[in-house]
């Protein structure tokens, strides 16, 4: 597996849980906000990849004490052989959050078949009609509804996150991601990283997520980014 980065321990990015984090190399997106430029080329030479078995490794020597692994990108679900290296995991027995953009519901689907996954963080970007500007590609809004479907209809825990862009979202783009989600889903608005963003214009914005409202669900969190 193309592995862009390994980060040996996390208290945050799996909540409830002392986990690794893997970042896979790649990703069919090129969301203006992004923060992690390095890992969006499919192509990275091969010198600057992290070797996957190092990591194996490194997670195997450290199995005793972790709970699980995310495995964040990049977009995951591009690797080819991300079951088996899922399988791996599993066979240490940890735990195993799948960050994914949705875009592949099929490797998600086969994924949440094979009860690979214990937790899934899909990230909705947009509105479906804005996808385009939010993703930077021609994105396959199809797909994104399919695998929101699969999350919805199985048991594996999930949440749905959204960036809060200030500049390209507003919070009626908020409420109408919120009506694509099954009812009780969490939906996670957090706030973009301005420094590193792709889109070199967004790099002044301010990446404060909006004031949530007095009605607030249980079900919704609202990140500041602090």
């Amino acid at each position: 597996m193309r592995i862009g980065g390994f980060q040996a321990l996390t208290l945050s990015d799996y909540p409830g849980h002392l986990a690794a984090i893997v970042f896979t190399q790649g990703c069919n997106f090129r969301c203006p906000f992004c923060h992690n430029g390095p890992l969006l080329p499919l192509d990275r030479p091969t010198a600057e990849l992290v070797d996957e078995g190092l990591v194996v490794d490194a997670l195997q020597s450290r199995a005793a004490f972790l709970d699980g692994v995310v495995i964040t990108g990049g977009e995951p679900t591009l690797q080819e052989d991300l079951r088996a290296f899922i399988e791996q995991i599993r066979a240490m027995r940890l735990k195993v959050k799948l960050d994914t953009n949705g875009s592949r519901p099929d490797v998600l689907a086969d994924l949440l078949a094979g009860h690979l996954l214990d937790c899934v963080a899909m990230d909705i970007k947009a509105p479906f009609a804005r996808y385009p500007q939010l993703t930077g590609v021609d994105a396959p809004v199809e797909a994104i509804r399919d695998s929101i479907a699969r999350l919805a209809a199985g048991g594996t825990p999930c949440e749905f996150r959204t960036t809060f862009v200030p500049p390209l979202l507003s919070k009626h783009d908020l409420d109408e991601i919120r009506s694509y989600l099954p009812d009780g889903a969490r939906h996670t608005v957090q706030a973009f990283l301005a420094d590193n963003a792709l889109d070199a214009s967004l790099r002044s914005a301010t990446g404060m997520a909006p004031e949530p409202p007095e009605d607030t669900p249980h079900h919704l969190d609202w990140y500041s980014g602090e």
